[in-house]
């Protein structure tokens, strides 16, 4: 491992903190940068597409203190790619939280079929994964997650770029305040940490850098976004 490779994971961690620190987050959403390789240790074929996206390696997510973020009583909404479901569990218990269930996003068409522009070594696949974890006591959904289905169909949006639905479905179904992680943009009500979100840039090398993304100055903290605060019941 270069110097570089083993530097990225405290970056992103001093990142992290030096933004949110001091916060207690009772809702956790991440779609992290998910690397993918095969048996060899080289990138997928199906995957090369993609490899001009910056990336972060599983130690590197399973080491960004999230737990040092969140509340004792908490959600933690983790998309993950099918085939990094194995993955996607270390990290979900890496952050603190145990796993609990899942919602499948369907992406489809605008005619409502399925959408199979997406990749897969197996299987070509037209669906991605939200791991849900919780952590600590009276950790259940509020009362619109018990009539909430685990599945949403829509059509799928430039890369990366999750469906605005869920965040409703998030926001219906967990107390505030929420932090998503690896954001592609603000939203109202939220804070967010991640290179591709419109107000702010984090500083640590190998995410920012390997995005190939022009940035303005990343130095000094981003604006403060509010949040809807809600007390956690025990």
């Amino acid at each position: 491992m270069t110097k570089k490779k083993a530097d990225t994971a405290p970056d992103a961690a001093r990142d992290l903190l030096a933004r949110h620190g001091g916060r207690r987050f009772h809702t956790i959403l991440a779609d992290p940068p998910w690397q993918f390789q095969n048996r060899t240790g080289k990138m997928a074929p199906e995957h090369k597409r993609l490899s001009r996206y910056g990336t972060m390696n599983l130690d590197e997510i399973m080491t960004l203190p999230v737990e040092q973020l969140t509340a004792d009583t908490a959600h933690l909404y983790l998309w993950v790619p099918n085939a990094l479901l194995p993955e996607g569990i270390k990290v979900l218990e890496a952050w603190g939280f145990q796993y609990k269930s899942n919602i499948v996003w369907h992406k489809v068409r605008k005619d409502g079929g399925p959408d199979g522009r997406g990749v897969g070594f197996y299987f070509r696949n037209v669906t991605e994964l939200v791991l849900f974890g919780v952590r600590g006591k009276n950790a259940r959904t509020l009362a619109p997650g018990r009539r909430q289905v685990n599945f949403l169909a829509t059509q799928k949006r430039e890369h990366s770029r999750k469906p605005d639905e869920f965040y409703d479905i998030v926001e219906s179904c967990s107390l505030g305040p929420y932090l998503e992680l690896f954001a592609r943009g603000p939203r109202d009500g939220w804070e967010v940490w991640g290179n591709q979100a419109d107000e702010y840039y984090p500083t640590w090398p190998t995410y920012s850098n390997h995005s190939q993304v022009e940035r303005g100055s990343s130095e000094g903290p981003g604006p403060v976004i509010g949040v809807a605060a809600m007390p956690a019941t025990d």
